[in-house]
């Protein structure tokens, strides 16, 4: 594991990170965007499925809500990997990144769940979420606000 984690930080993106300053500000703001994309657009996505029983407002937002999403989620993960290559052993020793990455892994566990079957699409087209997707989008928001806390919670273990 140790060379896998010193071959991460011999990379040449890392390498450049470490080396120019303001492209580690400007990867890192771009991160802190992608996450303020990603729960900007889950949070007001579960809580709409949460409280739907009719709601009109799903079928119209649902769908611009869950792209949204995948943009910051994708922009998020590409440049948190980023970031994370510059410090790979500190990071793979720091508890709070491995119970962040413990949490990533779940909620990316919950998203193929709740895309598994009809239920969600489904709830989005209609504006009637099941018990099952109020479930998913319950652990869904519980989970994406404890990945931001770990996430904080990094600096100061």
């Amino acid at each position: 594991m140790t060379g896998f984690l010193q071959a991460i930080a011999g990379w040449s993106g890392a390498v450049f990170l470490q080396e120019y300053w303001i492209a580690y500000l400007v990867v890192n703001a771009a991160h802190i965007l992608g996450i303020g994309l990603l729960l900007g657009a889950i949070l007001p996505l579960d809580l709409l499925l949460l409280r739907a029983r009719h709601a009109r407002d799903l079928p119209v937002l649902g769908p611009f809500l869950v792209r949204a999403a995948a943009t910051g989620a994708a922009l998020a993960v590409t440049t948190g990997l980023w970031l994370f290559s510059v410090k790979p052993m500190e990071y793979a020793g720091n508890r709070a990144f491995l119970f962040k990455a413990a949490l990533l892994l779940l909620a990316a566990c919950n998203i193929a769940l709740q895309h598994r079957g009809e239920g969600f699409d489904a709830a989005l087209r209609s504006g009637r979420p099941s018990a099952r997707v109020r479930i998913l989008v319950a652990a869904s928001a519980v989970l994406w606000l404890s990945i931001l806390f770990a996430g904080r919670w990094i600096g100061f273990v």
